[in-house]
């Protein structure tokens, strides 16, 4: 690296989005690379969800944040310990929470959370896919304990959003006993079946009656993006001792799951299982423990 001087942009006080002093670029030393990290020459980010409800949040406790989690670049310097890994390498990853984010020209991150970027896509369209594809992939395939040999229906409500539209690609290529039901409107249908929905419901329409004309017993599985004051009619769509998974916000009420036996599960992609804590984007840390095991689900009745 021959730059002395990194751009970064964050905040150091919650405006809103329209104040001129919103957002700041300031200028920092470039980061250097630690035993187990790597430099990375940004060319691209992503905002997602995730950036909304951090650049929400108090003020920063140093007075400035750099803001972004998505990036994809170049690798410019690799520190001690990293394998795999060599100067101008291109990659892309999801960074930490815990440290400054990917909105300025180079960021230092662990290499452990960093993989190479697809030769067959852009910067910007591998900036796109860390958050959503982690998302998408632990929803499926950690929280619904889903396989290769797994048996049954999965709603995926929101199914034309970016975790909805990648959770259908990933289980129709990963888990192909699996039928996908896929949420949207008429304007969306044919995107969704493309990313590989086998069915699509209209969310404008009567979704139960839609569900049970296809699943008449219920679904197994439910993924949703959009949970609000919707428990009582997830508890008429999935089937007894079925689950749901959900990736949005806020206090749920599951009790009408109760008769059903359906489980409710939470998926967040910064739950970190090597030392059961996660950090919540805008109120501190919590604890928890990690399940013991996974028990496969079953099979489609």
């Amino acid at each position: 690296m021959t730059e002395a001087t990194n751009i970064q942009i964050g905040y150091s006080a919650n405006r809103p989005a329209s104040d001129p002093e919103a957002f700041e670029v300031r200028s920092a030393p470039v980061p250097r690379a630690r035993a187990g990290e790597m430099v990375v020459r940004v060319e691209a980010v992503s905002v997602n969800p995730a950036d909304v409800k951090l650049r929400a949040g108090s003020t920063p406790p140093n007075g400035f944040r750099v803001l972004g989690f998505d990036a994809a670049g170049v690798v410019a310097e690799v520190g001690d310990g990293v394998s795999g890994f060599a100067v101008d390498d291109e990659v892309f990853y999801a960074g930490s929470i815990a440290r400054p984010g990917s909105d300025q020209r180079y960021q230092a991150v662990e290499a452990r959370l960093v993989g190479r970027k697809p030769a067959n896509v852009t910067f910007g369209e591998a900036a796109s896919l860390p958050l959503t594809s982690l998302t998408a992939w632990e929803s499926a395939f950690d929280r619904l304990s889903i396989t290769a040999e797994t048996e049954g229906d999965l709603l995926v409500v929101g199914a034309s959003g970016g975790v909805g539209s990648v959770l259908l690609q990933l289980v129709r290529a990963r888990a192909p006993k699996v039928r996908l039901i896929g949420t949207a409107g008429a304007a969306n249908a044919d995107w969704v079946r493309s990313m590989g929905a086998h069915e699509v419901v209209d969310h404008h329409g009567d979704v139960v009656s839609q569900v049970h004309a296809l699943a008449p017993t219920g679904v197994d599985w439910l993924f949703t993006s959009h949970s609000e004051h919707q428990e009582a009619v997830y508890a008429r769509l999935v089937r007894p001792f079925g689950s749901v998974v959900a990736i949005d916000d806020g206090p749920r009420d599951v009790a009408p799951l109760k008769d059903k036996s359906i489980g409710w599960l939470w998926e967040l992609m910064f739950t970190d299982p090597s030392t059961c804590r996660s950090r919540s984007i805008s109120a501190g840390s919590w604890t928890r423990s990690p399940p013991s095991s996974k028990r496969e689900p079953s099979a489609r009745p």
